[in-house]
């Protein structure tokens, strides 16, 4: 479990960092990809837009979900620019959590200062 707080650590600093150089009002693809070259940079494996399948009957079904980022195999990273976060949102995630079994973190860009909520 320690590694897990540690590498959750080392993501909130990332994207502080990216937070603290763009600020908020950006496209959420844009602190997408400033996120994920602060992860590289810190030696962070993570996959973007990582397709996630459903499997419903026992039948691998595409649906078009897509996870922001994937950090480890382990961690779902959702990114939001919104002004606040919503119940729909906090449901997403923990769709995400159910079907890939993985721990979670929302961060929201579109605000003052960045947020992460544990869901």
């Amino acid at each position: 479990m320690e590694d897990i707080n540690q590498l959750t650590y080392q993501i909130i600093g990332c994207a502080y960092e990216v937070h603290h150089i763009l600020g908020a009002g950006l496209l959420e693809s844009t602190y997408e990809t400033c996120l994920c070259y602060e992860l590289e940079k810190a030696g962070i494996k993570y996959e973007k837009q990582k397709e996630l399948i459903i499997n419903y009957k026992g039948v691998r079904l595409d649906n078009g979900y897509r996870i922001d980022i994937l950090v480890e195999n382990n961690i779902v990273i959702e990114l939001k620019s919104v002004e606040a976060l919503l119940p729909v949102h906090t449901a997403q995630i923990n769709l995400y959590k159910t079907i890939k079994e993985k721990n979670r973190t929302i961060n929201q860009f579109q605000c003052n200062k960045l947020t992460k909520r544990n869901s």
